[in-house]
């Protein structure tokens, strides 16, 4: 089973996601099992302080090395398997969060997530701790649950056993480097806008057909970057095969 650990001031926010989401049916399933580290219960003193100023001026405030440490050792402790452990922090100077990047993941037993606050973290936690720093977009966002919550759907729903339809998870956008196809359901006409009669014929060499030229059209209009990637990979697949 996966083990995943986050470490947040604010346990609440990822057990609110985590209860109204697939990753509740995922963890019923015993595919991963999550455990959610109160960042506060290893905080200094009676206030249990967490953060503190940076030295050498500026604005903001810094999470302080000892309560992490201590949460990260917790962690390590808790987690049954010592291999493959990740301590991953997502952080603007990480590399790009991406499908790639999920589904190497998704083969790792365990992973810490450390949830950013303020100005970020002591940073001699990421030189003891950190394995990974990952961006998910270039911009800053107020806390680091959002980008943590990020990770762990996109690497969970990868691993085996996690969603019924294993077809689905293989054929969604980024997973061929290209981006997924229009779907449809019931009612076959909705104010004036019908189903493609092709998706209603039966013929599935005729469907796979016309999934495969939407996914290239809807690339190359949306997407024109991984369209390139795209023709990149199918290039050197030639030379290669």
């Amino acid at each position: 089973m996966n083990q995943f650990a986050i470490i947040t001031p604010v346990p609440d926010i990822i057990d609110t996601f985590v209860q109204n989401s697939i990753l509740k049916k995922i963890i019923e399933r015993k595919v991963i099992q999550l455990k959610i580290v109160n960042l506060r219960d290893y905080g200094l003193g009676k206030h249990k302080q967490i953060d503190d100023a940076p030295f050498g001026g500026g604005g903001g405030m810094v999470f302080k090395p000892e309560p992490l440490f201590d949460a990260i050792d917790a962690s390590f402790s808790w987690m049954v398997s010592k291999n493959n452990i990740r301590v991953i922090y997502p952080s603007p100077v990480g590399e790009e969060w991406n499908q790639n990047a999920a589904e190497k993941l998704s083969r790792n037993s365990n992973i810490i997530l450390i949830c950013g606050h303020y100005k970020g973290i002591d940073e001699r936690v990421i030189d003891e701790y950190v394995t990974d720093q990952f961006s998910v977009g270039d911009f800053i966002m107020t806390s680091g649950e959002i980008p943590a919550l990020i990770i762990l759907d996109s690497v969970s729903r990868l691993i085996p056993g996690a969603l019924n339809n294993l077809k689905s998870v293989l054929n969604d956008s980024f997973s061929h480097q290209l981006l997924d196809h229009p779907h449809y359901t019931n009612p076959r006409k909705f104010r004036n806008r019908s189903v493609p009669e092709v998706l209603l014929n039966g013929n599935h060499r005729h469907i796979d057909q016309w999934r495969q030229e939407h996914r290239e059209s809807r690339t190359i209009k949306f997407r024109p970057d991984l369209w390139e990637k795209y023709q990149k990979i199918k290039e050197s697949e030639s030379k290669n095969g």
